[in-house]
């Protein structure tokens, strides 16, 4: 076996399960589950009919770059989205279909990161947040590289601090992972530090890896969050180097079981992972292709979704904020309070006695040496039914009055 295996910690969810052995919820109170970010809200009829109504083509072998009015569908709502106006994505350069972002996040660290050539300096570095979203660190470890994880606190505002990266950990970087809206704290990068970003990239010759699968559930239609293809464009960054935009329908349009998704950016970089992806057979089905390009070519739906996270956010945010730090993140649909006890006795506590099942937040993290950034945090998905949630809060709220 790849020994590199040998160097994946678990996933949060195990640990989740593990933490609830011996556990006995209270049976006359349904279970009710804000752990996983998998979306509750029903899935736009129209993609529903189109999968029934192409499965036919499910006789034809898909073609890895994806179908001619997939990529345009998914260019032209990237233009729209990010007002790429003075430099379009082109559907024929600048865009390959995926499985959803998950698959993408991983594979594009096996394509990228190059062991053979890494010189003198040591091993290759990607960059993470942390709290992070544990593909990026089992990508980094399966591709070679050592995972460099800059802490993301409260007092960072809860984005990535680059001054704290040393010229050492520069010099091997070969990569850096960004999550903008934030997983689990929904902070969104501002065109500031999108820009500093792509500068660092070209005094380092690092890509910049920018999932943005939350980027559609915000608060303000007015402000959407930006992009990174959005800053590179209005820089006039030619041919989008060294960035690369990660986007799914799996947030935006509860279609979590499509595996549907998108990578833009960097035409070169996109070249070679197409030959890459020809090899690693994660193509998407025909009448997933059909159906995908209904979802990117509607937004009332995505709008809908959105109103239905404010409702409850208003909704939790009320009963909450009077008991826990808590407050409304940027964008995206988790909330990330600080808890009274450790973060894993709340979460335990709160199963046992309340049937609710939140992540503890130092399964998101890692020690860094000045201790775990996502202890004493939990992540509550507000991904439930408005009514759930609601529940589910005055539940939360019982149990930490209980505690203080």
């Amino acid at each position: 076996m790849n020994s590199r295996l040998a160097h994946l910690q678990p996933y949060p969810f195990q640990r989740l399960a593990q933490l609830f052995e011996g556990t006995t919820p209270p049976a006359d109170k349904s279970p009710i589950r804000l752990s996983i970010g998998e979306p509750k809200h029903a899935a736009p009829q129209m993609v529903i009919d189109s999968l029934k109504g192409s499965l036919e083509n499910i006789s034809h072998y898909p073609l890895t770059r994806g179908q001619d009015d997939l990529r345009e569908a998914m260019a032209a709502w990237a233009n729209r989205r990010f007002q790429l106006d003075n430099q379009p994505v082109d559907p024929n350069r600048h865009i390959l279909p995926v499985a959803g972002t998950r698959e993408a996040l991983f594979s594009i660290a096996q394509a990228i990161i190059d062991t053979d050539n890494q010189g003198s300096n040591g091993k290759p570095v990607i960059i993470c947040p942390n709290p992070f979203y544990q593909i990026y660190e089992g990508a980094a470890i399966l591709a070679g590289a050592e995972p460099w994880f800059i802490n993301t606190t409260a007092e960072t505002g809860y984005k990535m601090d680059f001054s704290q990266v040393p010229g050492s950990i520069w010099a091997r970087t070969q990569m850096v992972y960004v999550c903008s809206p934030g997983n689990p704290t929904g902070a969104v990068m501002n065109r500031g530090e999108f820009s500093a970003l792509i500068d660092l990239a070209e005094q380092h010759d690092f890509i910049i890896v920018s999932d943005e699968c939350y980027s559609e559930i915000y608060f303000d239609e007015a402000t959407p969050p930006v992009g990174l293809l959005q800053v590179a464009a209005e820089r006039n960054i030619k041919d989008f180097r060294r960035c690369l935009a990660f986007h799914s329908l799996s947030k935006r349009s509860n279609l979590p079981g499509l595996r549907s998704g998108f990578v833009a950016g960097d035409g070169e970089l996109l070249k070679a992972y197409l030959q890459y992806r020809t090899y690693h057979g994660s193509t998407l089905s025909p009448p997933v292709q059909t159906a995908s390009c209904l979802a990117w070519n509607d937004e009332q739906h995505v709008r809908d979704n959105r109103q239905a996270y404010r409702a409850k956010f208003d909704a939790v945010l009320e009963i909450l904020e009077p008991v826990l730090d808590v407050s409304r993140p940027d964008a995206g649909f988790y909330l990330w309070p600080r808890t009274p006890v450790s973060d894993t006795e709340f979460a335990r506590g709160l199963w046992n006695s309340e049937h609710v099942m939140v992540l503890p937040g130092q399964f998101l993290s890692r020690d860094t040496g000045t201790g775990n950034p996502g202890a004493n945090h939990v992540r509550l998905a507000l991904v439930a039914t408005l009514e759930e949630c609601i529940e589910a809060a005055k539940r939360i709220r019982r149990f930490t009055e209980s505690l203080i």
